[in-house]
Protein backbone atom coordinates (compact mmCIF):
# COMPACT_ATOMS: atom_id res chain seq x y z
CA UNK A 1 0.00 0.00 0.00
CA UNK A 2 1.29 3.09 -0.88
CA UNK A 3 0.97 7.03 -1.44
CA UNK A 4 2.92 9.58 -3.07
CA UNK A 5 3.25 13.34 -2.38
CA UNK A 6 4.40 15.88 -5.16
CA UNK A 7 6.34 17.74 -2.03
CA UNK A 8 10.00 17.62 -3.88
CA UNK A 9 12.62 19.93 -4.32
CA UNK A 10 15.12 20.28 -6.85
CA UNK A 11 17.67 18.50 -4.36
CA UNK A 12 14.80 16.04 -3.79
CA UNK A 13 15.20 17.08 -0.10
CA UNK A 14 11.33 17.29 0.98
CA UNK A 15 11.89 19.18 3.99
CA UNK A 16 14.76 21.37 6.07
CA UNK A 17 16.22 19.00 8.87
CA UNK A 18 15.26 19.73 11.77
CA UNK A 19 17.19 21.30 14.68
CA UNK A 20 16.90 18.54 17.33
CA UNK A 21 16.51 15.37 16.30
CA UNK A 22 13.42 13.33 18.01
CA UNK A 23 13.57 11.02 20.24
CA UNK A 24 11.81 8.69 17.76
CA UNK A 25 15.06 8.79 15.24
CA UNK A 26 18.39 8.30 16.08
CA UNK A 27 21.46 10.07 14.12
CA UNK A 28 23.77 7.53 15.81
CA UNK A 29 21.84 4.72 14.29
CA UNK A 30 20.17 6.01 11.42
CA UNK A 31 17.07 3.95 12.20
CA UNK A 32 13.35 5.36 12.63
CA UNK A 33 11.27 3.92 15.70
CA UNK A 34 7.49 3.84 15.62
CA UNK A 35 5.56 6.63 17.95
CA UNK A 36 3.16 4.05 18.53
CA UNK A 37 3.85 1.82 22.19
CA UNK A 38 5.35 -1.15 20.99
CA UNK A 39 2.49 -4.35 20.75
CA UNK A 40 3.67 -8.17 22.47
CA UNK A 41 3.53 -10.52 20.42
CA UNK A 42 2.62 -14.30 21.48
CA UNK A 43 5.23 -16.14 22.90
CA UNK A 44 3.69 -19.54 22.67
CA UNK A 45 5.77 -21.14 19.36
CA UNK A 46 3.15 -23.35 18.09
CA UNK A 47 0.39 -20.84 18.41
CA UNK A 48 -1.25 -20.76 15.04
CA UNK A 49 -2.82 -17.94 13.37
CA UNK A 50 -6.36 -18.99 13.29
CA UNK A 51 -6.32 -19.84 16.74
CA UNK A 52 -5.10 -16.64 17.34
CA UNK A 53 -7.85 -14.96 15.47
CA UNK A 54 -10.37 -17.02 17.34
CA UNK A 55 -9.23 -16.77 21.08
CA UNK A 56 -9.76 -12.83 20.80
CA UNK A 57 -12.77 -12.21 23.13
CA UNK A 58 -15.25 -9.32 21.45
CA UNK A 59 -18.90 -8.77 21.16
CA UNK A 60 -19.09 -9.19 17.35
CA UNK A 61 -22.34 -10.53 16.26
CA UNK A 62 -22.67 -10.32 12.15
CA UNK A 63 -19.35 -11.27 10.44
CA UNK A 64 -19.60 -11.86 6.90
CA UNK A 65 -22.63 -10.80 5.13
CA UNK A 66 -23.20 -11.29 1.39
CA UNK A 67 -23.80 -7.71 -0.37
CA UNK A 68 -26.42 -9.12 -3.07
CA UNK A 69 -28.60 -11.16 -1.26
CA UNK A 70 -28.06 -9.71 2.44
CA UNK A 71 -27.33 -13.75 3.48
CA UNK A 72 -24.91 -13.32 6.53
CA UNK A 73 -22.78 -15.66 9.20
CA UNK A 74 -22.40 -14.93 12.44
CA UNK A 75 -19.25 -15.38 14.43
CA UNK A 76 -20.92 -17.88 16.59
CA UNK A 77 -21.02 -19.58 13.36
CA UNK A 78 -17.85 -18.87 11.39
CA UNK A 79 -15.29 -20.49 13.58
CA UNK A 80 -17.42 -24.00 13.14
CA UNK A 81 -17.69 -23.62 9.94
CA UNK A 82 -13.86 -22.93 9.14
CA UNK A 83 -13.37 -26.42 11.65
CA UNK A 84 -15.90 -27.92 9.49
CA UNK A 85 -13.90 -26.90 5.86
CA UNK A 86 -10.40 -28.04 7.99
CA UNK A 87 -11.82 -31.49 8.96
CA UNK A 88 -13.23 -32.18 5.67
CA UNK A 89 -10.08 -30.94 3.74
CA UNK A 90 -7.97 -33.85 6.10
CA UNK A 91 -10.53 -35.86 4.96
CA UNK A 92 -9.72 -35.58 1.89
CA UNK A 93 -6.23 -36.02 2.37
CA UNK A 94 -4.98 -32.64 2.29
CA UNK A 95 -2.44 -32.92 5.46
CA UNK A 96 0.60 -30.59 7.02
CA UNK A 97 2.40 -28.28 4.26
CA UNK A 98 0.43 -29.18 1.28
CA UNK A 99 -0.37 -25.99 -0.59
CA UNK A 100 -4.01 -25.10 -1.83
CA UNK A 101 -4.80 -22.59 -4.38
CA UNK A 102 -7.86 -20.22 -4.05
CA UNK A 103 -8.63 -19.13 -7.80
CA UNK A 104 -11.82 -16.83 -6.47
CA UNK A 105 -13.32 -13.53 -6.37
CA UNK A 106 -14.79 -12.18 -3.29
CA UNK A 107 -17.35 -13.90 -1.48
CA UNK A 108 -18.44 -15.07 2.02
CA UNK A 109 -16.56 -18.52 1.09
CA UNK A 110 -13.43 -16.93 0.72
CA UNK A 111 -12.48 -16.64 4.45
CA UNK A 112 -13.84 -20.12 5.46
CA UNK A 113 -11.84 -21.63 2.60
CA UNK A 114 -8.89 -20.04 3.54
CA UNK A 115 -8.80 -20.28 7.35
CA UNK A 116 -10.09 -23.86 7.16
CA UNK A 117 -6.84 -24.72 4.80
CA UNK A 118 -4.07 -22.67 7.22
CA UNK A 119 -6.13 -24.31 10.16
CA UNK A 120 -5.21 -27.85 8.87
CA UNK A 121 -1.14 -26.47 8.53
CA UNK A 122 -1.59 -26.18 4.84
CA UNK A 123 -0.65 -23.22 2.74
CA UNK A 124 -2.81 -21.63 0.87
CA UNK A 125 -2.03 -19.69 -2.49
CA UNK A 126 -4.17 -16.98 -4.14
CA UNK A 127 -4.81 -15.71 -7.49
CA UNK A 128 -7.04 -13.03 -9.26
CA UNK A 129 -9.45 -15.10 -10.91
CA UNK A 130 -9.14 -13.25 -14.30
CA UNK A 131 -5.70 -14.40 -14.85
CA UNK A 132 -4.94 -16.33 -17.96
CA UNK A 133 -4.93 -20.17 -17.67
CA UNK A 134 -1.13 -19.97 -18.61
CA UNK A 135 -0.63 -17.67 -15.84
CA UNK A 136 -2.79 -20.41 -13.30
CA UNK A 137 -0.31 -23.50 -14.52
CA UNK A 138 3.07 -21.52 -14.19
CA UNK A 139 1.50 -20.86 -10.52
CA UNK A 140 0.07 -24.32 -9.77
CA UNK A 141 3.24 -25.66 -10.81
CA UNK A 142 5.71 -23.33 -9.17
CA UNK A 143 3.80 -24.05 -5.84
CA UNK A 144 3.27 -27.64 -6.54
CA UNK A 145 -0.58 -27.52 -5.39
CA UNK A 146 -1.96 -30.14 -4.57
CA UNK A 147 -6.00 -28.92 -4.16
CA UNK A 148 -7.88 -26.04 -5.93
CA UNK A 149 -11.25 -23.89 -5.38
CA UNK A 150 -12.09 -22.83 -8.65
CA UNK A 151 -15.46 -21.56 -10.03
CA UNK A 152 -17.42 -23.83 -12.69
CA UNK A 153 -16.17 -22.80 -15.73
CA UNK A 154 -11.90 -23.22 -14.71
CA UNK A 155 -12.84 -26.92 -12.81
CA UNK A 156 -12.26 -28.90 -15.99
CA UNK A 157 -9.05 -27.16 -16.75
CA UNK A 158 -7.37 -28.44 -13.61
CA UNK A 159 -7.56 -31.92 -15.21
CA UNK A 160 -4.67 -31.03 -17.48
CA UNK A 161 -2.15 -30.22 -14.90
CA UNK A 162 -3.19 -33.45 -12.70
CA UNK A 163 -4.34 -31.14 -9.96
CA UNK A 164 -8.32 -31.76 -8.33
CA UNK A 165 -10.33 -28.54 -8.11
CA UNK A 166 -13.25 -28.23 -6.28
CA UNK A 167 -16.12 -26.20 -7.72
CA UNK A 168 -17.60 -23.45 -5.51
CA UNK A 169 -20.86 -22.05 -5.84
CA UNK A 170 -21.14 -18.68 -7.11
CA UNK A 171 -24.40 -17.61 -5.27
CA UNK A 172 -24.16 -18.19 -1.22
CA UNK A 173 -26.74 -20.62 0.04
CA UNK A 174 -26.10 -23.10 3.16
CA UNK A 175 -29.47 -23.96 3.86
CA UNK A 176 -30.16 -26.38 0.69
CA UNK A 177 -28.16 -28.73 -1.48
CA UNK A 178 -27.34 -27.80 -5.34
CA UNK A 179 -26.58 -30.04 -7.88
CA UNK A 180 -22.90 -29.73 -8.93
CA UNK A 181 -21.61 -28.76 -6.10
CA UNK A 182 -21.45 -32.00 -3.90
CA UNK A 183 -17.56 -32.29 -2.64
CA UNK A 184 -17.83 -28.46 -1.80
CA UNK A 185 -20.92 -29.23 0.52
CA UNK A 186 -19.25 -32.13 1.69
CA UNK A 187 -16.42 -30.02 3.17
CA UNK A 188 -18.21 -26.96 4.66
CA UNK A 189 -21.00 -28.70 6.28
CA UNK A 190 -18.91 -31.44 7.91
CA UNK A 191 -18.24 -32.52 11.25
CA UNK A 192 -16.13 -29.61 13.06
CA UNK A 193 -15.64 -31.38 15.83
CA UNK A 194 -12.96 -34.38 13.81
CA UNK A 195 -9.75 -32.19 13.20
CA UNK A 196 -6.73 -34.10 13.77
CA UNK A 197 -4.56 -30.85 14.62
CA UNK A 198 -0.87 -31.10 13.45
CA UNK A 199 1.52 -29.33 15.33
CA UNK A 200 2.04 -26.02 13.90
CA UNK A 201 4.90 -23.29 14.75
CA UNK A 202 4.34 -19.79 14.18
CA UNK A 203 7.39 -20.18 11.81
CA UNK A 204 5.59 -22.34 9.81
CA UNK A 205 4.40 -21.14 6.15
CA UNK A 206 0.49 -20.08 5.82
CA UNK A 207 0.75 -18.41 2.44
CA UNK A 208 2.31 -18.14 -0.64
CA UNK A 209 1.10 -14.61 -2.14
CA UNK A 210 2.79 -13.63 -5.80
CA UNK A 211 4.43 -10.10 -5.93
CA UNK A 212 6.41 -8.37 -8.72
CA UNK A 213 8.62 -7.55 -5.45
CA UNK A 214 10.61 -4.71 -5.15
CA UNK A 215 12.64 -5.47 -8.19
CA UNK A 216 12.50 -8.30 -11.32
CA UNK A 217 9.57 -10.40 -12.29
CA UNK A 218 6.93 -11.76 -10.22
CA UNK A 219 7.95 -14.37 -7.05
CA UNK A 220 5.96 -16.37 -4.58
CA UNK A 221 6.49 -14.38 -1.04
CA UNK A 222 6.29 -16.92 1.95
CA UNK A 223 4.19 -15.76 4.82
CA UNK A 224 4.36 -17.40 8.04
CA UNK A 225 1.92 -18.09 10.56
CA UNK A 226 3.58 -15.27 12.72
CA UNK A 227 3.74 -12.80 10.48
CA UNK A 228 -0.02 -12.80 10.10
CA UNK A 229 -0.32 -12.53 14.18
CA UNK A 230 1.62 -9.82 13.90
CA UNK A 231 -0.21 -7.94 11.28
CA UNK A 232 -3.35 -8.58 13.60
CA UNK A 233 -2.02 -7.55 16.28
CA UNK A 234 -0.80 -4.35 14.69
CA UNK A 235 -4.36 -3.98 13.21
CA UNK A 236 -6.00 -4.75 16.35
CA UNK A 237 -3.37 -2.20 18.32
CA UNK A 238 -4.00 0.62 16.16
CA UNK A 239 -7.68 1.01 16.39
CA UNK A 240 -7.30 0.65 20.19
CA UNK A 241 -5.48 3.50 20.24
CA UNK A 242 -6.85 5.69 17.78
CA UNK A 243 -10.33 5.10 17.90
CA UNK A 244 -13.36 6.12 20.71
CA UNK A 245 -16.05 4.02 19.63
CA UNK A 246 -16.48 0.25 19.64
CA UNK A 247 -15.13 -2.15 16.97
CA UNK A 248 -17.72 -4.21 17.07
CA UNK A 249 -20.22 -1.17 16.06
CA UNK A 250 -18.12 -1.04 12.87
CA UNK A 251 -19.36 -2.24 9.25
CA UNK A 252 -17.03 -2.91 6.75
CA UNK A 253 -17.39 -2.84 2.72
CA UNK A 254 -15.14 -5.39 1.19
CA UNK A 255 -14.55 -4.78 -2.45
CA UNK A 256 -10.55 -4.80 -2.30
CA UNK A 257 -9.99 -8.37 -4.02
CA UNK A 258 -9.72 -10.54 -1.12
CA UNK A 259 -6.65 -12.57 -3.42
CA UNK A 260 -4.34 -9.27 -2.85
CA UNK A 261 -2.67 -8.78 0.65
CA UNK A 262 -4.46 -5.24 1.22
CA UNK A 263 -7.78 -6.92 1.13
CA UNK A 264 -6.56 -10.47 3.26
CA UNK A 265 -5.35 -9.34 5.86
CA UNK A 266 -7.93 -6.51 6.40
CA UNK A 267 -10.90 -8.91 5.47
CA UNK A 268 -9.83 -12.37 6.34
CA UNK A 269 -7.98 -11.85 9.26
CA UNK A 270 -7.27 -8.12 10.78
CA UNK A 271 -11.65 -7.52 11.20
CA UNK A 272 -12.43 -10.78 11.87
CA UNK A 273 -10.08 -10.50 15.40
CA UNK A 274 -12.26 -7.09 15.89
CA UNK A 275 -15.61 -8.40 15.85
CA UNK A 276 -16.53 -5.81 13.09
CA UNK A 277 -19.03 -6.72 10.33
CA UNK A 278 -18.06 -7.08 7.16
CA UNK A 279 -20.11 -6.28 4.03
CA UNK A 280 -18.51 -8.66 0.73
CA UNK A 281 -18.88 -7.40 -2.58
CA UNK A 282 -18.46 -9.97 -5.56
CA UNK A 283 -16.89 -7.24 -7.70
CA UNK A 284 -17.39 -3.35 -7.56
CA UNK A 285 -20.24 -1.63 -9.34
CA UNK A 286 -21.15 2.10 -8.38
CA UNK A 287 -24.89 1.71 -8.25
CA UNK A 288 -24.45 -1.46 -6.04
CA UNK A 289 -21.72 0.44 -3.69
CA UNK A 290 -24.06 3.10 -3.42
CA UNK A 291 -26.92 0.50 -2.64
CA UNK A 292 -24.64 -1.09 -0.19
CA UNK A 293 -23.53 1.30 1.89
CA UNK A 294 -27.12 3.11 2.43
CA UNK A 295 -28.47 -0.78 3.14
CA UNK A 296 -25.65 -2.00 5.33
CA UNK A 297 -25.21 1.59 6.89
CA UNK A 298 -21.57 1.36 6.08
CA UNK A 299 -19.02 3.16 8.52
CA UNK A 300 -15.23 1.82 7.10
CA UNK A 301 -14.20 1.76 3.14
CA UNK A 302 -11.07 0.42 2.51
CA UNK A 303 -9.84 1.72 -1.03
CA UNK A 304 -7.23 1.59 -4.09
CA UNK A 305 -7.28 5.13 -5.90
CA UNK A 306 -9.33 4.05 -8.75
CA UNK A 307 -12.06 3.09 -6.26
CA UNK A 308 -11.76 6.33 -4.05
CA UNK A 309 -12.18 8.60 -8.01
CA UNK A 310 -15.39 6.49 -8.31
CA UNK A 311 -16.55 7.08 -5.13
CA UNK A 312 -16.25 11.00 -4.96
CA UNK A 313 -17.78 10.95 -8.67
CA UNK A 314 -20.67 8.94 -7.19
CA UNK A 315 -21.24 11.34 -4.46
CA UNK A 316 -21.51 14.41 -6.33
CA UNK A 317 -24.08 12.87 -8.64
CA UNK A 318 -25.76 10.92 -5.49
CA UNK A 319 -26.41 13.15 -2.38
CA UNK A 320 -28.36 12.89 0.62
CA UNK A 321 -28.22 10.49 3.63
CA UNK A 322 -26.97 7.43 1.53
CA UNK A 323 -23.32 8.30 2.87
CA UNK A 324 -24.14 9.37 6.63
CA UNK A 325 -22.95 6.15 7.75
CA UNK A 326 -19.52 6.71 6.72
CA UNK A 327 -16.84 7.44 9.68
CA UNK A 328 -13.42 6.36 7.64
CA UNK A 329 -12.24 5.93 4.01
CA UNK A 330 -8.62 4.56 3.85
CA UNK A 331 -6.70 4.25 0.77
CA UNK A 332 -3.64 2.21 -0.23
CA UNK A 333 -2.16 0.15 -2.17
CA UNK A 334 -1.11 2.46 -5.27
CA UNK A 335 0.02 6.39 -5.36
CA UNK A 336 -3.04 8.60 -5.00
CA UNK A 337 -2.46 13.01 -6.15
CA UNK A 338 -3.15 15.67 -3.88
CA UNK A 339 -5.66 16.40 -6.00
CA UNK A 340 -7.52 13.60 -5.57
CA UNK A 341 -7.02 13.96 -1.98
CA UNK A 342 -8.54 17.53 -2.09
CA UNK A 343 -11.86 16.33 -3.89
CA UNK A 344 -12.54 13.46 -1.89
CA UNK A 345 -11.99 15.43 1.41
CA UNK A 346 -13.83 18.63 -0.16
CA UNK A 347 -16.83 16.09 -0.71
CA UNK A 348 -17.27 13.91 2.64
CA UNK A 349 -15.84 16.74 5.09
CA UNK A 350 -17.40 14.48 7.66
CA UNK A 351 -14.98 11.30 6.90
CA UNK A 352 -11.64 10.66 8.72
CA UNK A 353 -9.37 10.21 5.50
CA UNK A 354 -6.20 8.36 5.52
CA UNK A 355 -3.26 6.27 3.92
CA UNK A 356 -1.31 3.75 4.81
CA UNK A 357 1.76 2.15 3.38
CA UNK A 358 2.37 -2.04 2.95
CA UNK A 359 3.85 -4.51 0.95
CA UNK A 360 3.23 -7.79 0.48
CA UNK A 361 6.83 -8.81 1.44
CA UNK A 362 5.71 -7.16 5.04
CA UNK A 363 2.68 -8.95 5.17
CA UNK A 364 0.60 -5.22 4.33
CA UNK A 365 2.33 -3.54 7.57
CA UNK A 366 4.38 -0.72 7.04
CA UNK A 367 2.64 2.73 8.38
CA UNK A 368 -1.56 3.76 8.62
CA UNK A 369 -2.43 7.33 8.41
CA UNK A 370 -3.43 9.08 12.01
CA UNK A 371 -5.30 12.11 12.22
CA UNK A 372 -5.86 14.20 15.25
CA UNK A 373 -7.86 16.78 16.33
CA UNK A 374 -5.10 18.81 15.87
CA UNK A 375 -3.50 17.72 12.70
CA UNK A 376 -5.17 16.44 9.51
CA UNK A 377 -2.63 14.80 7.50
CA UNK A 378 -4.17 13.35 4.64
CA UNK A 379 -1.17 13.25 1.85
CA UNK A 380 1.73 10.82 3.98
CA UNK A 381 0.72 7.52 4.66
CA UNK A 382 1.01 8.16 8.64
CA UNK A 383 3.30 6.85 10.90
CA UNK A 384 5.59 3.66 11.28
CA UNK A 385 3.24 0.36 12.68
CA UNK A 386 4.12 -0.43 16.31
CA UNK A 387 7.06 -2.80 16.57
CA UNK A 388 8.80 -1.61 12.79
CA UNK A 389 11.99 0.22 12.42
CA UNK A 390 12.78 2.01 9.48
CA UNK A 391 15.70 3.38 7.42
CA UNK A 392 15.94 6.17 5.02
CA UNK A 393 18.97 5.14 2.87
CA UNK A 394 21.03 7.74 0.29
CA UNK A 395 20.63 5.75 -2.46
CA UNK A 396 24.35 6.40 -3.39
CA UNK A 397 26.43 6.22 -0.73
CA UNK A 398 24.00 3.99 1.34
CA UNK A 399 24.43 6.04 4.54
CA UNK A 400 21.34 6.83 6.71
CA UNK A 401 19.58 9.94 6.43
CA UNK A 402 17.73 12.32 8.89
CA UNK A 403 13.87 13.59 8.92
CA UNK A 404 13.55 15.34 5.37
CA UNK A 405 16.08 14.33 3.51
CA UNK A 406 14.54 11.42 0.96
CA UNK A 407 16.23 7.84 0.04
CA UNK A 408 15.61 4.23 -0.60
CA UNK A 409 13.21 3.17 2.72
CA UNK A 410 14.28 0.19 4.47
CA UNK A 411 12.02 -2.08 6.97
CA UNK A 412 12.14 -4.09 9.88
CA UNK A 413 9.61 -5.57 11.51
CA UNK A 414 7.69 -8.99 13.02
CA UNK A 415 6.02 -8.88 9.13
CA UNK A 416 8.65 -9.31 7.35
CA UNK A 417 8.19 -12.22 5.17
CA UNK A 418 9.87 -15.72 5.50
CA UNK A 419 11.91 -15.22 1.92
CA UNK A 420 10.95 -15.57 -1.68
CA UNK A 421 9.83 -19.21 -2.59
CA UNK A 422 12.42 -21.09 -3.93
CA UNK A 423 14.59 -17.98 -4.72
CA UNK A 424 17.59 -17.79 -2.11
CA UNK A 425 19.05 -15.12 -4.38
CA UNK A 426 16.08 -12.83 -4.84
CA UNK A 427 15.55 -13.33 -0.91
CA UNK A 428 18.99 -12.33 -0.19
CA UNK A 429 18.93 -9.39 -2.52
CA UNK A 430 15.89 -7.85 -0.70
CA UNK A 431 15.89 -8.32 2.89
CA UNK A 432 19.73 -8.44 3.70
CA UNK A 433 21.73 -10.60 6.77
CA UNK A 434 20.48 -7.63 9.20
CA UNK A 435 16.97 -8.23 8.34
CA UNK A 436 16.19 -5.00 6.63
CA UNK A 437 13.88 -5.38 3.88
CA UNK A 438 14.70 -3.15 0.87
CA UNK A 439 11.80 -1.63 -0.22
CA UNK A 440 12.70 0.11 -3.64
CA UNK A 441 10.49 2.83 -2.61
CA UNK A 442 11.98 6.38 -2.16
CA UNK A 443 10.83 8.06 0.92
CA UNK A 444 11.18 10.70 3.70
CA UNK A 445 9.98 11.43 7.15
CA UNK A 446 8.70 14.45 8.31
CA UNK A 447 9.75 16.38 11.79
CA UNK A 448 6.40 14.93 13.20
CA UNK A 449 7.47 11.42 12.10
CA UNK A 450 4.89 11.32 9.15
CA UNK A 451 6.14 9.05 5.69
CA UNK A 452 6.06 10.32 2.59
CA UNK A 453 6.44 8.08 0.18
CA UNK A 454 6.59 9.58 -3.82
CA UNK A 455 8.53 7.23 -6.60
CA UNK A 456 9.93 3.37 -6.49
CA UNK A 457 13.40 3.55 -7.05
CA UNK A 458 13.57 1.67 -10.39
CA UNK A 459 11.12 3.85 -11.97
CA UNK A 460 13.25 6.86 -11.61
CA UNK A 461 14.47 8.90 -14.83
CA UNK A 462 18.09 9.48 -14.61
CA UNK A 463 18.87 12.78 -16.49
CA UNK A 464 22.31 13.75 -16.95
CA UNK A 465 23.43 12.09 -13.49
CA UNK A 466 20.34 13.85 -11.69
CA UNK A 467 17.39 11.45 -10.64
CA UNK A 468 13.37 12.36 -11.21
CA UNK A 469 10.58 11.10 -9.68
CA UNK A 470 7.59 9.86 -12.51
CA UNK A 471 5.11 10.88 -9.78
CA UNK A 472 6.10 14.50 -8.93
CA UNK A 473 5.67 15.03 -12.65
CA UNK A 474 2.19 13.33 -12.29
CA UNK A 475 1.17 15.46 -9.39
CA UNK A 476 1.93 18.61 -11.37
CA UNK A 477 0.20 17.19 -14.74
CA UNK A 478 -2.85 16.34 -13.07
CA UNK A 479 -3.08 19.88 -11.30
CA UNK A 480 -4.17 21.12 -14.77
CA UNK A 481 -8.31 21.84 -15.01
CA UNK A 482 -7.86 19.96 -18.43
CA UNK A 483 -5.95 17.01 -17.62
CA UNK A 484 -7.73 13.92 -16.37
CA UNK A 485 -5.15 11.59 -15.95
CA UNK A 486 -1.34 11.41 -16.44
CA UNK A 487 1.81 9.17 -16.64
CA UNK A 488 5.57 9.59 -16.70
CA UNK A 489 8.00 7.42 -17.88
CA UNK A 490 11.47 8.24 -19.33
CA UNK A 491 12.48 7.81 -22.52
CA UNK A 492 16.32 7.22 -24.36
CA UNK A 493 18.27 9.85 -24.81
CA UNK A 494 22.06 9.86 -26.30
CA UNK A 495 23.15 13.42 -24.63
CA UNK A 496 20.76 13.30 -21.64
CA UNK A 497 20.77 9.35 -20.51
CA UNK A 498 16.81 9.68 -19.98
CA UNK A 499 13.96 12.59 -20.57
CA UNK A 500 11.10 12.43 -19.09
CA UNK A 501 7.30 11.49 -21.87
CA UNK A 502 4.41 12.68 -20.37
CA UNK A 503 1.05 10.19 -21.46
CA UNK A 504 -1.85 12.65 -20.67
CA UNK A 505 -5.40 12.18 -20.94
CA UNK A 506 -7.46 15.29 -21.47
CA UNK A 507 -11.34 16.15 -21.08
CA UNK A 508 -13.74 15.84 -23.65
CA UNK A 509 -13.40 18.60 -25.73
CA UNK A 510 -10.49 20.92 -24.75
CA UNK A 511 -7.96 21.80 -27.08
CA UNK A 512 -4.83 21.69 -25.29
CA UNK A 513 -1.80 21.20 -27.08
CA UNK A 514 2.11 19.50 -26.36
CA UNK A 515 3.35 22.97 -25.72
CA UNK A 516 1.25 24.29 -23.22
CA UNK A 517 1.79 21.33 -20.96
CA UNK A 518 5.51 21.19 -21.36
CA UNK A 519 5.38 25.02 -20.91
CA UNK A 520 3.00 24.06 -17.74
CA UNK A 521 5.36 21.72 -16.26
CA UNK A 522 8.21 23.46 -17.10
CA UNK A 523 7.28 26.75 -14.98
CA UNK A 524 6.51 24.79 -11.91
CA UNK A 525 9.81 22.30 -11.98
CA UNK A 526 13.55 22.45 -11.80
CA UNK A 527 14.79 23.13 -15.46
CA UNK A 528 16.37 19.42 -15.11
CA UNK A 529 13.01 17.88 -14.23
CA UNK A 530 10.98 19.24 -17.66
CA UNK A 531 8.33 16.95 -19.37
CA UNK A 532 10.42 16.88 -23.38
CA UNK A 533 7.71 15.24 -24.94
CA UNK A 534 3.64 14.72 -24.55
CA UNK A 535 1.44 12.05 -26.26
CA UNK A 536 -2.25 11.93 -25.73
CA UNK A 537 -3.86 9.26 -25.05
CA UNK A 538 -7.32 7.30 -24.26
CA UNK A 539 -6.52 6.09 -21.14
CA UNK A 540 -3.44 5.35 -18.63
CA UNK A 541 -2.35 1.74 -18.67
CA UNK A 542 -3.15 0.86 -14.55
CA UNK A 543 -3.60 -2.57 -12.15
CA UNK A 544 -6.65 -3.02 -11.06
CA UNK A 545 -4.99 -1.46 -7.82
CA UNK A 546 -5.07 1.31 -9.84
CA UNK A 547 -0.93 1.32 -9.97
CA UNK A 548 0.26 2.60 -13.25
CA UNK A 549 1.78 0.25 -15.59
CA UNK A 550 5.04 1.65 -16.32
CA UNK A 551 6.71 -1.77 -18.52
CA UNK A 552 3.61 -0.79 -20.43
CA UNK A 553 4.54 2.78 -20.74
CA UNK A 554 8.19 2.23 -21.53
CA UNK A 555 7.04 -0.08 -24.48
CA UNK A 556 4.90 2.83 -25.89
CA UNK A 557 7.91 5.10 -25.69
CA UNK A 558 9.90 2.75 -27.42
CA UNK A 559 7.53 3.15 -30.69
CA UNK A 560 7.39 7.07 -30.95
Amino acid sequence: MASSSSCLNNNMDCQSPVAKHPDWFSPETGIYKSKHPSIHLPSDPFLDVVSFIFSRAHQGVSALIDSSSGYSISYTELYPLVKSMASGLRQMGVSQGDVVLILLPNSVYFPIIFLGVVYLGAIVTTMNPLCSFSEVKKQTLDCNVSLAFTLGDRVEKFDGLGVPAIRVPENVCFDSYRPGFSDFYRLILGDPSWVPRPKIHQHDTAAILFSSGTTGSCKGVELTHRNFIAMIKHFVGFEASQYEYLNEENVYLAVLPMFHVYGLSLFVMGLLSLGSAIVIMRKFDVEELTGAIEKYKVTHFPVVPPLLTALTARAKSVRGSVWKSLKQVSSGAAPLSSKKIEEFVHTFPHVDFIQGYGLTESTAVGTRGFNTKMLHNYSSVGLLAPNMEARVVDCITSSSLPPGKSGELWLKGPGIMKGYLNNPEATAATVDEDGWLHTGDIVYFDEEGYLYIFDRLKEMIKYKGFQIAPAELESVLVSHPDILDAAVTGNKDEKAGEVPVAFVVKRQGSLLREATVIDFVAKQVAPYKKVRKVVFTQSIPKSAAGKILRRELRSLVSRI
